[in-house]
């Protein structure tokens, strides 16, 4: 069973320990955890390096970065256009963490991100494993390897210190859920609903009986997304489960603003984090 670390992060922590510092404190100061999704370079390299500090800084936990491709299969249209106008400035593994170090350089937020196996494949599982922690990242989402074919890819973010993050969903059996629960790292994915990433689509399917299970097995955190975008849907699925992951609704509320993106980004993380630090208030 996983035990968050208590306390607060790190300043040389890394990987999985740095999520677990940052989760362990969140856990012990009674605060639900956020994270959002942004497209990396979308719609600049340098938007995303300068984006990431401002999110963390006004109130997001974990950010969770896109590595843009070409056939996202988990991604709703909001997504799948951010990753078209994103591939145009990064096209590979490279690119990719070329921003990923410029912008640890600029924060200690945790860093994870979610990509698709081709890429991972072709660059190879241990050269991306190291080349990620040596980048600044701590961890990686990957919802087209499921973990009855992702031994080997487990395995060796298990030895160097990345963290695997594995999804949960609404169809997921009880006995596969709690495999998954028992292999992930950093937290457990729980995907509210059937289909891709977007926005509203009502309460999660079963998120209550499939939350209850969960705690009767692992402590690892629970983080609820897919179909999250206002601030009462934030405390709505943010009190039942340890925080929520926003992407369609962040990038939405950039595109809603093209004068000043990166002003109303800042300004929803901060609706989002008050509703968040609302409950049980």
């Amino acid at each position: 069973m996983q035990r968050p670390v208590q306390g607060g992060v790190q300043g040389g922590s890394r990987g999985t320990a740095r999520l677990a510092a940052t989760f362990g404190a969140l856990r012990g100061a009674g605060r639900k955890a956020l994270v959002l999704y942004l497209m990396a370079g979308d719609p600049s390299p340098a938007f995303t390096e300068q984006a990431v500090p401002r999110l963390a800084e006004s109130g997001a936990d974990v950010i969770e970065l896109g590595l843009p491709f070409s056939d996202p299969v988990a991604d709703g249209p909001v997504i799948q256009a951010a990753g078209q106008r994103a591939i145009r400035h990064i096209s590979d593994v490279p690119a990719f963490l070329a921003l990923v170090r410029a912008i640890r350089r600029r924060t200690a937020v945790p860093l994870v991100t979610m990509t698709y196996y081709n890429p991972v494949f072709r660059y190879g599982e241990q050269p991306f494993i190291a080349a990620a922690l040596e980048a600044g990242l701590d961890g990686a989402i990957v919802p087209d390897l499921p973990l009855v074919e992702a031994g080997s890819w487990r395995a060796l973010c298990l030895e160097a210190g990345l963290a695997a993050i594995f999804l949960e969903a609404p169809n997921t059996t009880p006995a596969h859920a709690r495999e998954l629960a028992e292999a992930t790292r950093g937290f457990l994915y729980l995907v509210s609903l059937k289909g891709v990433t977007g926005a509203e689509r009502g309460l999660g399917e079963n998120l209550g009986e499939r939350i209850a299970r969960l705690r009767g097995w692992v402590e690892t955190p629970l983080m609820v997304g897919f179909g999250i975008s206002t601030p009462a849907q934030a405390r709505q699925f943010g009190a039942a489960a340890d925080g929520i992951i926003v992407g369609s609704g962040l990038i939405a509320r950039m595109e809603s603003a093209p004068a000043d993106p990166l002003g109303a980004a800042v300004a929803y993380t901060r609706e989002l984090r008050a509703a968040l630090d609302s409950i049980g208030g």
